[in-house]
């Protein structure tokens, strides 16, 4: 056998030296890879996992309905929301993917809170965030208090209402964050009235039997410098059947159509000649049982202080009401012959009667969102804004009030 030269000898060492160097530095490098997933404790890698709390640490005008976390590669663990200061917890929930956290209920404006909100990894790794911020104030936004409420149902002269608690100049920007459709496909169009308040109608009354839905994304909209919506939410409510009744005050009757066909003609008695009743298309807006009648809250003296007007409901704003009237069906009574409230419908009731009344079955049988139509009056036509009346505005008027 052939003895190697000692230079090859020593060739073939370094290089051995050199593989097993290469082997020491693959086992004991460090390199994560080289767990393929299993383990991955390791400390020299922090989490991939990223939460992002929507409220920013140290942000004045949060979000009172979009506030709450999520979380990129990895899920939630744990998540908790407290008022600063007070400590008062903020019940909230972690989606079943794990991925978002919400709070339970709307935050309250111009309230400062506390979020802390931990995380992990596919491989086990944690993340933390925190952030302390402020909702916005109620200086600082707006609301619109609107009709009619969700699930309602309603007649079909019942308009989408909005009254806000601050001025709104940018009209357009908060207009064109309300929708307003109708399962008919009835065009709806907005209209201001002022600076403060916006309906929705369409051309005609509404379909009867129509699904009204309002999507309300006014939250973070500027409605004037430095001013923003807090409201984000969808409504929807029913119209009812078509009821339409007709006030002829030069006959003091009623007629009531519902669906088309007359249901009923009804004596009543309008306005005096000294107190006329508007004209026009008036929609209930509110019914009352039994409510109180003071002639000095509508600009009379002391004519009249009723506490029980009964089967009562209201027209306009400024006080118009088809009501029963209990205090002349004594001796002569006026219904259906002439004249003599305030202003007011009357229909003939009797206190502490048994079984239905006149006043009784047509309050019974209305709805908020009718219509009461008055023709004939020596009064003028209702303002369009007085009550929820903008029927008595043509369509292109009521477009022409649109800001978008």
């Amino acid at each position: 056998m052939t003895t190697p030269d000692i230079s090859m000898r020593r060739a073939l060492g370094a290089c051995a030296a050199l593989i097993v160097g290469a082997l020491t530095l693959t086992a004991c490098g460090g390199d994560a890879s080289a767990d393929n997933g299993k383990g991955g404790q390791s400390s020299s890698k922090t989490s991939t996992a990223k939460i992002v709390i929507s409220a920013k640490d140290g942000s004045t005008s949060a979000s009172i309905n979009a506030t709450g976390v999520k979380v990129s590669d990895g899920k939630l663990t744990d998540v908790k929301m407290t008022v600063a200061g007070a400590g008062t917890a903020v019940p909230g929930s972690i989606s079943a993917s794990g991925s978002t956290w919400k709070p339970k209920e709307q935050l309250e404006r111009g309230t400062k809170y506390r979020i802390s909100a931990t995380a992990k990894d596919a491989n086990g790794r944690t993340a933390a965030a925190n952030s302390i911020f402020t909702t916005v104030s109620t200086n600082n936004s707006f609301i619109g208090t609107y009709t009619p409420d969700g699930g309602a149902t309603v007649g079909v002269g019942m308009p989408v209402s909005f009254n806000f608690d601050k001025v709104i100049s940018n009209k357009k920007d908060v207009q064109s964050h309300i929708k307003v459709t109708s399962s008919t496909g009835q065009q709806v169009v907005g209209h201001w009235f002022g600076a403060q308040r916006l309906d929705f109608r369409p051309e005609q009354y509404w379909k009867a039997g129509s699904k009204v839905t309002m999507k309300i994304n006014l939250d973070g909209v500027e409605g004037a410098n430095g001013v923003y919506g807090v409201q984000d939410k969808t409504v929807t409510f029913t119209v009812g059947r078509a009821q339409v009744s007709t006030v002829d005050v030069s006959t003091q009757t009623m007629k009531v159509v519902r669906d088309g066909k007359t249901v009923k003609s009804i004596p009543i008695s309008a306005g005096s000649p000294q107190h006329t009743t508007y004209n026009g298309q008036m929609v209930i807006s509110e019914k009352f049982t039994q409510t109180r009648m003071n002639g000095s809250t509508v600009g009379y003296g002391g004519e009249y202080d009723i506490p029980d007007v009964p089967h009562a409901m209201r027209l306009t704003a400024s006080g118009t009401f088809i009501h029963g009237n209990y205090w002349y069906n004594r001796g002569n009574p006026p219904f259906g012959q002439q004249g003599t409230s305030h202003g007011c419908v009357g229909l003939a009731d009797v206190q502490g009667a048994q079984g239905d009344t006149i006043a009784k079955w047509f309050f019974d049988n209305s709805l908020v969102g009718d219509v009461v139509t008055v023709k004939n009056s020596p009064d003028k036509t209702v303002s369009p804004d007085n009550g929820l009346n903008g029927w008595n505005m043509s369509w292109s008027a009521w477009t022409a009030g649109s800001a978008v």
